[in-house]
């Protein structure tokens, strides 16, 4: 089922989400629930918070380099996770966000990071991550902490955002 996503300036958005603790149906359901919404939503991440769930969970499903296509068995569905970086090096990468309709920026993130999780069943797991699904996975595991792409602007670039914002929202009630 796909399900709303909640948008900024939501204050919901900016709740700490809490840890899985039961691995269980309502679990499984949620995060299947969450796939067909971010998929249709063309999305390559999506937090639990953004359904207005406030755990600890999240996908990531990029798009694969050489089929040019987001593909179901490279979908990580990650419960509680913990990301330590490997290196101190950061990348610059264009960001969006669903949660943040039609408004993309350049963010500095860790190149490389050390992902420890669960799955859907609770099995401990960990992936090395690098470049842009290091990335993602630092975006989406933002959201469950309560923080928005949008908070790692500069002061000029979030004016930016919150001057488009405003004129979005005006262009939106005029309709």
């Amino acid at each position: 089922m796909v399900r709303k996503i909640i948008t900024y300036p939501n204050k919901r958005l900016f709740l700490e989400s809490k840890a899985v603790e039961k691995f269980d149906e309502e679990l499984h359901t949620l995060l299947d629930d969450m796939y067909e919404t971010m998929i249709a939503n063309n999305g390559v991440g999506l937090a639990a918070i953004q359904v207005d769930i406030p755990l600890r969970a999240l996908l990531v499903n990029i798009v694969d380099e050489e089929t040019k296509e987001q593909r179901k068995e490279d979908l990580l569905e990650i419960i509680n996770p913990q990301i330590t970086p490997l290196e101190d090096t950061k990348i610059v990468c264009t960001e969006g966000c669903l949660s943040v309709p039609d408004f993309f920026e350049e963010v500095e993130r860790f190149e490389h990071i050390l992902l420890k999780y669960q799955d859907r069943f609770g099995a401990f797991k960990e992936l090395e991550a690098k470049g842009f699904l290091a990335v993602a996975i630092q975006h989406e595991n933002d959201h469950l902490n309560g923080h928005l792409f949008i908070e790692k602007l500069s002061f000029l670039k979030r004016q930016k955002f919150d001057k488009e914002f405003k004129k979005q929202k005006k262009l939106k009630k005029a309709q």
